[in-house]
């Protein structure tokens, strides 16, 4: 049985998981071979495919929503690992002013 990673995390990006960013998103969890999901905590939705760009844009992931995110298979972990480090860096941009 394929060995299963997951991290809880929160999108501090203004744009959240929308646009540029989750174009980023997406184009980094196709660059690995095994499934990758997000989920929008809080939510009635079911998790996303995250190599799916309208999957992930129809969760409406917004400034301060907490999502999980599961890798299973091959190169899960270091594919959590790519994802939260993308997300930890708001996507390469300064983090926005409060």
């Amino acid at each position: 049985m394929p060995e299963t990673f997951n991290a809880t995390l929160t999108v501090r990006h203004a744009a959240g998981l929308h646009a540029r960013p989750a174009a980023q998103f997406v184009k980094l969890a196709g660059r690995f071979p095994c499934k990758i999901t997000v989920r929008k905590l809080n939510s009635d939705k079911p998790p996303a495919n995250a190599k799916s760009p309208l999957s992930v844009l129809t969760l409406g992931v917004n400034q301060g929503d907490a999502i999980e995110l599961v890798t299973e298979g091959e190169q899960a972990e270091e594919a959590l690992a790519a994802l939260v480090a993308l997300i930890e860096s708001n996507f390469g941009e300064p983090a926005a002013a409060h």
